[in-house]
């Protein structure tokens, strides 16, 4: 969101809704793609109410225009939601744990 008004109505937009997430990862060697993985994080926001929502903006202040969905799980935003299905790194907007995975097997990291 460009504001902080984008951001409440996005926000009302989701509240009481299922969405889901992309995001995916691509490692590439010169021109050749040679691993990547997709996931699709599933997120119930809760039916909280607007003075929740008016509190919870006042205390995020514009790090909530920092987010692609005006909320920040790994934060207050928590709050917001009532399920979520799928790996916490993918919500945030990389799958972590894959991709360490393949870097491991490639022994670019240690095991």
């Amino acid at each position: 969101p460009a504001s902080r008004d984008e951001a409440r109505n996005q926000l009302l937009d989701l509240r009481g809704r299922e969405h889901q997430l992309l995001t995916a990862v691509v490692i590439a060697k010169g021109a050749q793609i040679i691993w990547k993985h997709t996931d699709t994080p599933r997120l119930t926001m809760r039916n909280f109410s607007g003075e929740f929502l008016d509190a919870y903006l006042n205390n995020v202040g514009e790090n909530v225009m920092r987010s692609v969905g005006a909320y920040q799980l790994e934060g207050r935003g928590a709050q917001l939601f009532e399920k979520i299905e799928g790996d916490y790194f993918s919500i945030l907007g990389l799958p972590l744990l894959p991709l360490l995975s393949f870097l491991r097997e490639q022994s670019l990291v240690t095991s």
